[in-house]
This record gives structure tokens, sequence and C-alpha cells, in this order.
């Protein structure tokens, strides 16, 4: 009987079952991949969690991470601007990180289970049964669902979102391009947004988000980045002289911003399993972290007998609505007004005009800085 199961080794999943682990407890982690391997992600993190990491033992800038200090937005027509970020962040591959978060928990202790899917999870009593598609049953006292965005156990549970079609779908490339290391920069374009920064090894990674509308219109990525995102000038520049490093894009479909519950049929919920932030605010990394934190912190207690189930999925609940409710509010209404390219285009004039107001938004969708940790 394993004390937690962690279904998914994102980031929320890793960083579980490195701290829980190390709190002494029996943890399996199902991930249906084998590290390292490529996700769709901005790869920019927020220095809001830099003390945290390196107290449970994983220095990014070890990795090659680059520091990151400036933020640039533009509009779909190239009107710019730019500002200093208060905190920073940096720049760090998935493919890099994770693996890095992998080998961390497995010192520690975690056992991980790769190359699995998760087709079933049954409650009975006082613990879960979680089936494999290879149609191992894994009994384990609490389930955590870190499964990311979308993926099967979802469908398994019926979760309310994944049955709503989502206008999104995501697209990463790494390129080798001129561009600066300490900026990041957000690129709007109609129904969409572009992200793009430096990660290690004198890459950089590119991200967007784009409504399904417009892949459908456009076919194949390669002409949607053709004449859509190109209508920008500062992507257009980008995309024509830059240097693809991946033999075809990461895509993942149907991107759900839409509430979702934290505790779904006794399994808790963390990362964007639980709730995701809209990639433009840059911050669903640091959230992710955060919230693997907060629900172990919970957790440890409750094996310590110190509370009860109960007591465990209350507690959790009210702190992830103090730490994240706010800032996925900020994020969902932030998002609505990107798309449209005279919206975004008025909304980037405000900002150049009135810096105050952005760095306001930006401080909204970014919470403070996470203590470090002292288990394990």
């Amino acid at each position: 009987m394993h004390d937690v199961i962690i279904v998914g080794g994102g980031l929320a999943g890793l960083v579980s079952a490195r701290l829980l682990s190390g709190a002494g407890l029996d943890v399996a982690v199902i991930e249906k991949n084998v590290y390292p391997f490529h996700r769709v992600c901005g790869e920019y993190v927020s220095n809001e969690t830099l003390p945290f990491l390196q107290s449970i033992g994983f220095d990014p800038f070890a990795h090659g991470a680059v520091a990151i200090s400036r933020f640039g937005l533009t509009s779909p027509r190239g009107t710019q601007l730019e500002l200093k970020l208060d905190l920073g962040g940096f720049g760090l591959s998935r493919y890099s990180l994770d693996e890095q978060l992998y080998l961390l928990a497995q010192k520690h202790g975690a056992n991980f289970l790769l190359g699995e899917k998760v087709v079933g999870v049954e409650r009975k009593g006082d613990f879960f049964e979680v089936e494999t598609g290879k149609n191992e049953r894994l009994p384990g006292r609490l389930v955590i669902g870190a499964q990311g965005k979308r993926s099967n156990l979802d469908a398994v549970l019926k979760r309310k979102f994944f049955s709503s079609r989502s206008p999104w779908v995501g697209v990463k490339h790494h390129l080798r391009i001129d561009h600066a290391a300490d900026l990041i920069q957000l690129h709007n374009f109609r129904d969409g947004y572009c992200g793009i920064s430096r990660v290690e090894g004198d890459r950089v990674c590119l991200c967007y988000l784009v409504s399904r509308e417009q892949v459908r219109k456009y076919g194949n990525i390669p002409d949607l980045e053709k004449n859509l995102l190109s209508e920008n000038p500062h992507l257009r520049r980008i995309l024509s002289s830059a240097e693809y490093l991946y033999e075809k894009p990461q895509v993942i479909n149907e991107i759900s911003f839409a509430p979702k519950p934290l505790i779904e049929q006794g399994i808790l919920m963390a990362g964007d399993s639980g709730g995701m932030i809209a990639p433009l605010c840059g911050n669903g990394m640091a959230m992710a972290i955060h919230a693997a934190k907060l629900l172990s912190e919970q957790i440890i207690p409750f094996f310590e007998e110190k509370t009860d189930r109960a007591g465990l999925e209350a507690s959790y609940s009210r702190a992830w609505r103090q730490e994240f409710g706010t800032r996925l509010r900020v994020g969902r209404t932030v998002q609505g007004f990107f798309g449209n390219p005279t919206v975004t285009e008025g909304f980037v004039r405000m900002f150049k005009a009135m810096p105050g107001v952005s760095r306001w938004v930006v401080r909204q969708t970014h919470g403070e800085v996470v203590g470090g940790c002292e288990s394990g």
C-alpha cells in the first residue's frame, strides 16, 4: 500500500513527489512518458519560486538556466512596450527541468512508473486503487491528480471541463536566433499570442496559443505561422530568420481555462489539473510548483494523524483559494482583452502611456516569494 499515488510527472507531480518522499512517505508517480521529454510550455519560471527550489536541492542555474529581468509586449500591428520585471525569472526547458526534478525525487525515495497510462481510479473506503494500462492495480491512501492541462484521467473521471470543447491550441518550437538573454516577450496576433524567451544551450523557446478556428482555416502549422503570426512584424522577423531545432513543433489541443474542481471524487488536484492561468500571464510554472508545496504541507499532517481527510481537503481548498483565486480571475479577465487586433492595440498603447498600470497587472498575476522548505 502506497501512502500517496501521483498521477502525472509534470512540475506539480514532481515537486509533490520530492517533498512527500523527503518527509518519509511511500510515494509512487505514474507518468505516461519517459524522461527526458519535451512539453508544450513557455518555459519561463517566475523567481517567486527560486528560493523554494533551491531549498529542496534544485538550483536551475546549475543546469544552464538563463536569468530574465525584462518584459516586452507588442500588438499585432507592431506597437511595443518594455518594462523591468519586479522579481524577474529564469528560462529553462522542461526537457531539462523535469528530468532534474525527477532525478531529485527519485534520490529522495519516490518510486516511478514511466511509460504508463492511468485507465481507472476507484475509491474503496479509506484507500484508492489506481489501474494502469498494463492492468496493474496500485493501492494508495491518497491520490494526487497532477495530470496537466488535459489527459486520460480527466476523461476517466468525467470532469465537466473535459466534455466542453475549448477553442485553444498550443504550439511550441525551440529556435536558434538572436534574442536578448534577459528579455521575455509577448507578441500578439489575431486570435492568439506568442511568448518568446531564452532557455539553456543558446536556445530560444517560442510558444503560442491560437484559436482552433485559425488552425482549421490555414490547414497546417507552417501556413498558419506564415500567414497569421507573421502579420505581427516582430514575429515575421523571428519566424523568417530562425533556425528551427525541432523536426516538427510540439502541439497540444483543447487547452481549457475554465474553473475546475480542486477535489474530484476524493482525488486532490494540483497544478494545471486544479486550475490553469492564461499563459500570457507567464506564471503557470510557478503556480504549479507553489501548488505542490501547498498540497504537501496539508498532506504531511494527515499522515502524522494531526488531521483527517475532511480536514486535509478543507485546508488545501482554503490555501489554494487564498493563494491563487485572485490571479486566476485576473488572468481570465486579461486574456479576454487580447486576440482582437484593435482592442489589443488599444491596451498596448495604454500600457505604454501608463507603465504603472502594466506593472500593477503583472503583480496581480504573480504571488509573493515562496519560502524555502525544511522537510527532507
